[in-house]
């Protein structure tokens, strides 16, 4: 291949890998709940074109496996399920913060600042094509954690993590143009099962305390 051709889907990947960010930083200070879901979807699907690109430009025929995971998982299941779980629970409330938004913004900043001072010297080691997205990879990984933190109900803060495991995904692309098939396959069976299985845990907060709002589960602390 080319230079120009492996220059151009450089700039292809960064550009999908910022894409990534942006949505991460969107997801951070989303205030409602199927909106939320839907920039969870969108970010699969980001990841996704990232994943087919990296495929073509490298000839790692494995990553085209990893494509058809992710557009299958994050984009069409994942998402169906949270949709499905949003309108069996009848949630129609706000995505609550703990802290307010401009400030869980301001936050989020520094943290990819400090991810991408960690990561630089990293990416210095790495001779893959996708080496300059490993600190967008990894402030997605911190701004899906700070999410995750900041939130009092249990579907965002799902969200979240699995917005993480877009950001480790996109890490291991970065790094060694991802991960063996089998680690692959058993992270995607993971996650959906453990999916199905917080779907389950959903419906047995909201029976006993009316509420999605994890803070009532401190009551369980008096029993």
């Amino acid at each position: 291949m080319s230079g120009a051709a492996i220059s151009f889907s450089g700039q292809l990947i960064n550009l999908f890998a910022s894409v990534i960010l942006l949505l991460a930083f969107a997801m951070l200070a989303q205030r409602r709940v199927m909106p939320l879901i839907n920039l969870f979807a969108l970010q699969g699907a980001t990841l996704f074109l990232s994943t087919v690109v990296v495929a073509v430009s490298t000839g790692q025929h494995h990553l085209y496996w990893s494509a058809g995971l992710t557009l299958v998982l994050k984009v069409i299941a994942l998402p169906l399920i949270l949709h499905r779980l949003v309108r069996r629970l009848y949630v129609k409330w706000e995505v609550e913060s703990l802290i307010n938004i401009p400030t869980i913004m301001l936050v989020g900043i520094g943290l990819v600042i400090i991810a991408f001072n960690v990561a630089l010297p990293i990416s210095q080691l790495s001779d893959t094509i996708t080496r300059g997205t490993l600190g967008i990879a990894l402030a997605t990984v911190m701004l899906a954690f700070l999410m995750m933190i900041t939130r009092t109900k249990a579907i965002p803060q799902v969200v979240g993590f699995l917005s993480m495991e877009n950001g480790l995904f996109l890490a291991a692309t970065s790094a060694t143009y991802g991960m063996p098939m089998v680690v692959e396959l058993g992270i995607a069976l993971d996650v959906l099962v453990g999916a199905i299985i917080l779907g389950v845990f959903f419906f047995q907060i909201r029976d006993q305390f009316d509420s999605l709002d994890i803070r009532h589960m401190e009551r369980l602390k008096d029993l």
